[in-house]
């Protein structure tokens, strides 16, 4: 009988270690092509021929080669598809379901935290306005009036602070209510998908999406990209929110229409925005938001880019839920949860690994 095959078909330099625990339970390890990583590419069928004969995919993101329904059914053996990563964006995660496959993300501290970090890192940098400063020193100016910045925090002298909203309350949005927490901001959040008590528990207070955007001075944004978030801020949000206001977005490109947050900054109707994840990437050199001088921050979609962290913690988890699968159990990061019923009638109990 032949080992079964496990794909890393996004590969990152996947530790000696984590290798040997893949092949030490008997398994074969194929590697997809970097290639399939890059834009502008179309890939599909090399993936799917790669994807053929596999029992488990794993790998970081690989949004220029998707893994369709076409990928997934390639093989009626697949277990489960393991990501390195958060989001789940480039899995259809409707036809895994569908088709009994457990798809698997890695919410870890060092990937999350390291989001949340650079959130804030981002709203201290626009509301401080630290490259318009660095950049006036640089030329020769020197505390002029237009260098004044945003004090975030309420005061003693009745000075209330300024309103700080975030869309979505997961491990990331709750993090950042927790690192904001000192600075004695208000916090709103929404999260439709949440009880109550996590927001009592993030310290922050819940409102639905509507009012967040009128409210709050900053609005950032920390969903996944699902049906119901693609383009959640466009003309129609942003017409809402105050003309001062900051959009920060650490999340998916395609959570917010660049286009409109650039018109709207162009022409006085937003403040200003900080963005990590953009629709296409990397960043079109036509992209209007170049165009927009300091009154946007931008960044390579590289917020839990850190020493030390980044994938490995993700690619430990992704390993051991695929292990889990292999032996027939159910891992502790399943993402599509409503196919465990599915998945445990196809696999269940079922071990095709060594011991």
């Amino acid at each position: 009988m032949s080992k079964p095959k496990i794909l890393i078909y996004a590969p990152r330099e996947e530790p000696a270690d984590i290798l040997a625990r893949l092949s030490g339970a008997g398994c074969e390890i194929g590697y997809g092509s970097k290639d399939w990583q890059l834009p502008r590419g179309d890939h599909e069928q090399d993936l799917v021929d790669a994807a053929r004969d596999a029992v488990a995919l794993m790998g970081t993101s690989i949004r220029h080669t998707p893994i369709t329904r076409r990928v997934l059914e390639a093989s009626q053996r697949l277990r489960i598809v393991a990501k390195y990563t958060v989001g789940v964006d480039d899995v259809d995660t409707d036809a895994a379901t569908e088709l009994g496959v457990m798809v698997c993300h890695a919410p870890t501290e060092s990937n999350c935290f390291g989001v949340a970090e650079t959130t804030v890192m981002m709203i201290l940098a626009m509301l401080k306005k630290a490259v318009e400063r660095d950049q006036a020193v640089r030329a020769g100016q020197w505390r002029e009036a237009h260098l004044g910045t945003t004090f975030l925090g309420a005061r003693a002298d009745g000075y209330g602070g300024i309103t700080i909203g975030l869309v979505g309350l997961g491990r990331i949005g709750t993090r950042v209510a927790q690192l904001l927490a000192p600075w004695r901001v208000r916090i709103l959040a929404c999260d439709p998908y949440l009880p109550p008590a996590n927001f009592l528990l993030a310290g922050v207070t819940q409102v639905d999406y509507e009012t967040l955007l009128r409210e709050s001075d900053v609005v950032s944004f920390h969903v996944t990209l699902t049906k119901e978030t693609r383009y959640m801020l466009r003309d129609e949000q942003i017409a809402l929110m105050k003309r001062s206001a900051i959009v920060v977005n650490t999340a998916r490109g395609k959570v917010i229409e660049e286009a409109a947050v650039a018109r709207a900054i162009e022409s006085g109707r937003l403040g200003g925005a900080a963005i990590d994840a953009f629709e296409e990437e990397p960043l079109s050199m036509e992209s209007p938001l170049r165009a927009l001088g300091h009154r946007v921050l931008l960044s390579p979609h590289s917020a839990a880019f850190n020493d030390g962290g980044e994938l490995r913690p993700g690619i430990q988890w992704a390993t051991r839920s695929v292990l889990t699968a292999l032996a027939g159990g159910i891992p502790d990061n399943v993402y599509n949860k409503d196919v465990i019923p599915r998945w445990k009638e196809r696999f269940g109990g079922v071990s095709i690994i060594a011991d």
